[in-house]
């Protein structure tokens, strides 16, 4: 018998391990975009 190969190896490239080191960078950039648009689009529509 041969035995089941492993998906998950150690050289194994993860997305998300990747990107959490980056998160208290991009959460509060991406919500500061995001109340810029919102803010925008309210005063124009006023």
């Amino acid at each position: 018998m041969s035995q089941p190969q492993s998906s998950h190896t150690p050289e194994a490239h993860d997305a998300v391990e990747a990107v959490v080191p980056l998160m208290p960078v991009v959460l509060p950039v991406v919500g500061g975009i995001m109340m810029f648009l919102l803010a925008f689009i309210a005063v124009s529509m006023a």
